[in-house]
């Protein structure tokens, strides 16, 4: 029997974080694209977030022409507030995200501490990525199809 390695033991875990993130979008009731995402850190998830509407608003995130309305959090930025609400810290955490992370949300990961960003779908605009990259964080691109 061979034994894994660590990178192996990683990638195991990566994927099984991405695949709870994925079951964790189905909570959003975003119609055009449901993401989640999880932070964990020592191997325990210590926030988890999905997109939508802020709390105490209806859960409607697209007008009737299907546009995203602007007051929409995504999914990482639901994780990165729950987090900072507990007595938790991101700080050294990897984020798990299904959906690779906008400009906005990049930032917040970046003044959230956060080191390393794995997530499985490639979002059109890259200039999230980038920022991440430009940052010194770790990102991990691991296709959908991948993860079973």
């Amino acid at each position: 029997m061979q034994e894994q390695t660590s990178d192996d033991k990683q990638l195991a875990l990566d994927r099984r974080y991405l695949q709870m993130a994925a079951i964790w979008a189905q909570n959003s009731y975003c119609k055009r694209r449901q993401v989640g995402a999880l932070l964990v850190k020592d191997k325990m998830i210590i926030s988890d977030g999905y997109n939508g509407t802020p709390a105490g608003f209806e859960n409607v995130c697209e007008d009737d022409n299907y546009v995203t309305k602007p007051y929409v959090l995504h999914a990482e930025a639901n994780a990165i507030t729950k987090v900072a609400k507990s007595s938790n810290s991101s700080e050294g955490a990897t984020l798990y995200v299904t959906t690779s992370p906008c400009m906005e949300c990049a930032k917040l990961i970046i003044q959230a501490g956060i080191r390393r960003v794995v997530y499985s779908d490639q979002y059109h605009i890259r200039d999230g990525i980038a920022l991440l990259q430009r940052a010194g964080i770790e990102t991990v691109h691991l296709e959908r199809e991948y993860l079973v």
